[in-house]
């Protein structure tokens, strides 16, 4: 289901049946009521109550037909919302773990939609440039083998770059990246899990986790990023689906920057963790 097609197409019905009534069917309807509040009685005399005037009052004015009075009522809503979400902020929940340990499986988060362009909806194309993603962003992007899925990865090779991936090392032209061991990871400060090592991965400015599996492959290879492409990895570096496997991000496929964990409800459990609600690093 495109839910933003559908809010687009909502939004358009609503507005036209709107717009339609206004101009074609709205005045004749209100004159029709008038006269027939004339033709009862007609308007009140001047000895009249308060009241009487009124009911003659109430008299003149009809009632919209139902479709026009939800289409009136909904346009601004679903005005507003598709604003909101095609062009500043979309929710999104994160469903797998290949982003642990900084982002977990129920953790809902919102993306920032203008960081890497301004881009109408349902068609994606960009109207106004803005930014592009730097190296360390965990963006948000539509995966390129199946566009209608979106994905979330960290970019950690910009175009024209050379990655490479030895021992479960990142290379980025020629210089590996900076690491240190934390240890073993330790889940919502649970005993340590003995398949996992946590350790703090410099990307230029930026400083953040990834999760390695000593007793996992480490799926070695040698890439270059080709102009208008990403090179995306997930944090959990054992356990992610991503440009090692299926190539580069296009440009143009990118939805934009993830900024913040606004909620976290695991469904599987039911436990809800407020305490994970904040900035993403």
């Amino acid at each position: 289901m495109d839910f933003s097609l559908i809010l687009v197409l909502g939004t358009i019905l609503a507005g036209v049946v709107w717009l339609i009534d206004t101009l074609f069917f709205a005045r004749p309807r209100r004159a029709r009521a008038a006269a027939a509040g004339a033709g009862e009685g007609g308007g009140a005399a001047a000895g009249d109550s308060p009241g009487a005037q009124q009911g003659t009052q109430r008299a003149e004015l009809p009632r919209e037909p139902l479709l026009v009075e939800y289409a009136r009522s909904f346009f601004p809503v679903l005005a507003l919302v598709l604003v909101l979400r095609s062009f500043i902020f979309e929710p999104f929940r994160i469903p797998s773990g290949s982003m642990m340990p900084t982002l977990l499986v129920g953790d809902f988060i919102l993306v920032n939609k203008y960081a890497y362009g301004v881009r109408l909806p349902v068609v994606h194309t960009k109207i106004v440039d803005v930014g592009e993603p730097q190296r360390g962003d965990i963006a948000v992007f539509r995966y390129p083998r199946q566009p209608e899925l979106d994905y979330i990865k960290r970019i950690v090779g910009l175009p024209g770059d050379q990655i490479a991936y030895y021992n479960k090392t990142l290379f980025i032209n020629g210089e590996p990246a900076a690491m240190e061991s934390q240890g073993y990871y330790e889940p919502d400060g649970d005993a340590p899990d003995s398949d996992l090592l946590e350790v703090r991965e410099q990307l230029g400015e930026v400083e953040h986790r990834i999760l390695i599996s000593p007793g996992k492959p480490g799926f070695d290879g040698e890439y270059v990023v080709p102009e208008g492409h990403y090179f995306a990895v997930g944090d959990n570096r054992d356990n992610s689906n991503d440009s090692r496997f299926w190539g580069f991000v296009p440009e143009e496929n990118l939805v934009g920057k993830a900024v913040m964990i606004w909620f976290n409800w695991n469904f599987d459990d039911g436990d809800i963790d407020l305490g994970r609600v904040g900035a993403i690093e």
